[in-house]
């Protein structure tokens, strides 16, 4: 990756339904040469997916909770993984050090909806301990991000060539 990857990935960053056309203006490559690196960076799993990013509370997920989890032993660390994949309302999981092995982000609709996953979760083998963190408003939420030298170099500013 070099510094117009970077710059491209940015614009993509802010939108990715941006149009290449768009894009190359913006950076001053041809069309061309924009596309082709985007599909370098789809095709080297840099860009692994394009999503949309829905407001929760509007589509009706007005709770959301950060909750940890803590398993008796790493034996059931596999299934508990497919249980988390298998359910749409736990959007992110991270395996964690510490006093807890899981950091689960869930987004649904009520205070009953978290209580039936919570039970679903409770039920499942190994678990030991959970605790949970009501999240009362988000602050920041990036969901990915380009690394610092993004911002030691103000590339959008620079007109490097093709």
């Amino acid at each position: 990756m070099d510094l117009l990857d970077y710059q491209i990935l940015k614009k993509l960053k802010q939108n990715a339904r941006k149009k290449a056309s768009d894009i190359s203006k913006e950076i001053h490559l041809s069309v061309s040469t924009v596309i082709e690196r985007i599909r370098k960076l789809e095709a080297s799993g840099i860009i692994k997916s394009y999503t949309v990013i829905t407001d929760e509370s509007k589509i009706g997920n007005d709770v959301t909770v950060l909750m940890e989890i803590s398993l008796e032993h790493p034996s059931y660390n596999e299934s508990f993984i497919k249980h988390i994949q298998e359910n749409p309302f736990i959007i992110s999981c991270y395996y964690l050090t510490g006093e807890f092995d899981f950091l689960l982000k869930i987004n649904c609709q009520s205070s009953e909806h978290l209580e039936q996953i919570h039970r679903q979760l409770k039920n499942q083998p190994g678990i030991r301990q959970t605790k949970t963190h009501y999240v009362l408003r988000t602050i920041k939420n990036i969901y990915t991000s380009l690394p610092i030298l993004d911002e030691m170099n103000d590339i959008t500013d620079t007109n490097p060539k093709e």
